[in-house]
């Protein structure tokens, strides 16, 4: 099944979407963020799913702007794929290969689930930024708690996914990064969700004999296509990657975890990598954005000017007096 979550005469709705892509409300349900946080998992999410597919149907997906799947929990973003890390290695930090460390666990780092945006919302630049980028990744979602889950377990954990898109100011996080906490504001301002969530369960026809998901990821930037992957060129599965996340903690209903950026061009900072220069450019206000997962959908972004950042003194040097 596919959800969304859309606002339609100035109200907010879950529905799931019919095979003629009208939407059909679920009763008694405000948002898929209340949906998933019941915590009952995929089971209960298909049979609200069903509930509202006898119902009449509501608008055509075409009539309504379409919202956010889900308020995150919180969001995790992995680094699943060794041609990202190549090509994004070369252009942020100036030197090749992958670290061998890469390969001993599925790293992620936690980005901000304030700052999720819509399919259609336009995408502000960072203050300070002039090196905009995006980054296609899938997302997946948790609909149900567990800690210290094997990867056989954390199937059952994962009830859906989604688009995700990373937006990163490549300047800040270039900086940033010397500091060695990993990206903070170059990572802060945005990250777009949508436009529906699948359920795991309609993307199963998709998983290879390894247990990854072979489906079809394009980036186009302007209507020109800049990257094209799969998804199944990762080097941890979902379940792999959630049962790293709920190591010595938990995952709970609501939470993100993101794929990481895919290959070939899966961000334009690759390509700056690969190619020695910042060829396409960076991204500036009146680009469009087009991120597509297939059996999924489309993420479509507008960048709009950002604000000027407040300023602030640098760091004192301090005389380190004692008491």
């Amino acid at each position: 099944m596919r959800f969304a979550a859309y606002e339609h005469r100035h109200r907010t709705h879950a529905a799931v979407l019919g095979d003629d892509d009208a939407l059909h409300p679920v009763p008694g349900a405000r948002s898929l963020t209340e949906l998933i946080a019941s915590g009952q998992g995929l089971p209960a999410l298909l049979d609200a799913g069903a509930s509202a597919l006898d119902l009449p149907p509501g608008p055509h997906v075409s009539q309504v702007r379409l919202l956010r799947p889900l308020q995150p929990s919180s969001v995790r973003d992995f680094v699943t794929f060794e041609e990202h890390v190549e090509g994004v290695r070369r252009s942020v930090d100036g030197v090749s290969g992958v670290p061998e460390q890469w390969y001993a666990a599925p790293t992620f780092y936690f980005t901000n689930p304030h700052a999720v945006f819509g399919p259609h919302d336009d995408i502000a630049v960072p203050p300070g930024s002039s090196v905009l980028d995006f980054e296609l990744e899938v997302g997946a979602v948790i609909g149900r708690e567990g800690r210290d889950l094997t990867p056989e377990q954390a199937r059952e954990h994962i009830v859906g996914y989604t688009v995700f898109n990373d937006w990163s100011a490549r300047d800040l996080q270039s900086a940033e990064m010397k500091v060695g906490l990993g990206p903070c504001k170059g990572k802060d301002t945005a990250t777009t969700l949508g436009p529906y969530l699948v359920t795991a369960d309609e993307l199963e026809p998709y998983r290879d004999g390894e247990g990854f998901l072979r489906l079809a990821l394009t980036a186009e930037v302007n209507g020109q296509v800049v990257g094209e992957d799969l998804l199944s060129n990762m080097s941890w599965t979902f379940e792999e990657m959630t049962a790293y996340a709920s190591r010595g903690t938990r995952v709970v209903p609501g939470d993100v975890l993101g794929s990481g950026t895919c290959g070939n061009g899966g961000c334009l900072a690759e390509l700056w990598g690969l190619r020695g220069e910042q060829t396409p450019p960076p991204l500036k206000p009146g680009d469009t954005v087009s991120l597509t997962v297939e059996g999924i959908g489309t993420l479509t972004s507008t960048v709009v000017p950002g604000v000027e950042p407040v300023p602030l003194p640098a760091g004192r040097r301090r005389t380190r007096e004692r008491p």
